[in-house]
């Protein structure tokens, strides 16, 4: 019988945040990927674990993940862990939670700290639709559609990032987002000293400025109201003249009634104007 993959979760700062059965499932496995062995170490001595461990990181994923794969196809069931919160989350566990679904291997995920999460829903900020975006992308283009992208993001935005890339980051988020946007940074996760600033983009990037960024940060960011969304869509359709918003309509196959009525919402007017523009301009 093949092995199974068991996700464990691990603390993100404070070592009583491991849940009873992730514990078990470290002692029980037969062996335990893990991001660095050297960290990990001192989590697996902390709980007097002896399970024996692997490196498995960001420049051994695939080649690993297939070594590993091929392990639990011959029984052998792992035990994967990040060095803090849920594997999968932004880090190599993907590639293998992906190599073992494709095998027919089965995985299972123990629930347990994440990061993302514990700041989302301390950040003061709305928590019933969200977007993770982790890390931003490093290359120049890639960001840019990224960040082009969450501009009109209504979600809750949620970023990874680290200090030395703080005050760049937020200069960025600034330029695109606006500088009132309401945002929560969140360091020191579940530590001793674990703080929350609940700012706006202005005033954080005015602090960083002069105070230089520790720790690594959970960025949660406001999205856009609907209202402003709302307002800049009606601008962007009233740049074209209420004929041209009639053939984007017509073009795509939406009946005349029903363009009418789709231009007269784009345009926050009401149908009846619309009808009596284009009677009078026929």
């Amino acid at each position: 019988m093949p092995g199974r993959l068991t996700l464990c979760a691990t603390p993100i700062g404070n070592l009583e945040d491991i849940t009873f059965r992730v514990v078990r499932a470290l002692r029980e496995a037969d062996l335990i990927a893990a991001e660095d062995t050297r960290n990990s170490i001192k989590l697996l001595n902390h709980f007097d674990i002896h399970t024996p461990m692997t490196a498995y990181h960001e420049n051994n994923r695939y080649d690993k993940g297939r070594q590993l794969v091929d392990k639990m196809l011959s029984g052998t069931n792992i035990a994967l862990i990040t060095d803090a919160g849920t594997p999968g989350i932004s880090d190599p566990g993907e590639v293998l939670v992906e190599l073992a679904v494709e095998a027919g291997i089965e995985v299972t995920s123990l629930p347990g700290p994440a990061a993302c999460i514990t700041a989302l829903t301390m950040s003061g900020l709305s928590t019933r639709r969200f977007a993770f975006e982790a890390f931003l992308p490093m290359e120049k283009k890639e960001r840019a559609v990224v960040l082009e992208d969450l501009k009109a993001e209504t979600r809750t935005i949620i970023l990874y990032e680290a200090p030395h890339r703080l005050v760049r980051t937020l200069g960025e988020l600034r330029d695109v987002l606006g500088g009132e946007r309401r945002i929560s940074l969140c360091r020191e996760l579940t530590k001793k000293h674990e703080n929350v600033q609940r700012t706006t983009i202005d005033a954080a990037l005015e602090h960083f400025e002069t105070e230089a960024p520790r720790g690594e940060f959970v960025l949660v960011i406001a999205g856009k109201s609907f209202r402003e969304r709302k307002e800049e869509e009606q601008e962007f359709w009233k740049k074209m003249t209420v004929e041209e918003h009639m053939a984007y309509y017509l073009d795509l196959g939406t009946d005349r009634k029903e363009a009418m009525k789709q231009v007269a919402r784009d345009r926050g007017c009401g149908k009846r104007e619309i009808y009596a523009y284009l009677n009078k301009n026929t």
